[in-house]
């Protein structure tokens, strides 16, 4: 039997910094795995990536990688902003990259164990952070996700 894998998913918006890293330090995460396409955005204030690298380290005694297998390509995320937000057909693109990508080969599922996935969507509901852990969930049965 393998052992469960706890893996958590987190966006940054609507959040300030302190609870941003108090919700990360307090779920127990040791990696902070950054799944978005663009981690040096502006908008990203104290979630750009030389910062929050940073802050993760000193707050929370947490790593940090940035993963882009993880992530939709420019193209499926301009679609899907650029249209409306069609979100089932940005969903079966994703799900069929990860699929073309095969994730679940590329990594350990040790990899993801106490790590949370990061991106900017406030809640898991429409963001790719939860098709790549429920993908990674059926792929591997033995995934445990909390949305924080």
């Amino acid at each position: 039997m393998k052992s469960e894998i706890q893996l958590f998913t987190i966006g940054f918006t609507k959040k300030t910094a302190q609870q941003f890293f108090e919700t990360l330090t307090n779920a127990g995460v040791e990696t902070l795995i950054d799944a978005r396409l663009n981690n040096s955005s502006q908008l990203a204030g104290f979630a750009k990536r030389k910062d929050l690298e940073f802050f993760l380290k000193v707050i929370g005694q947490m790593d940090y990688v940035h993963w882009l297998e993880l992530a939709p390509t420019k193209e499926i995320l301009d679609t899907y902003k650029k249209n409306g937000g069609d979100w089932q057909v940005y969903e079966q693109q994703f799900l069929q990259l990860m699929e073309n990508r095969k994730i679940e080969e590329q990594f350990h599922p040790e990899q993801f164990h106490k790590s949370c996935l990061l991106c900017s969507e406030a809640t898991a509901e429409h963001c790719h952070r939860r098709l790549v852990a429920e993908y990674l969930q059926d792929k591997w049965k033995n995934v445990n996700i909390s949305h924080l």
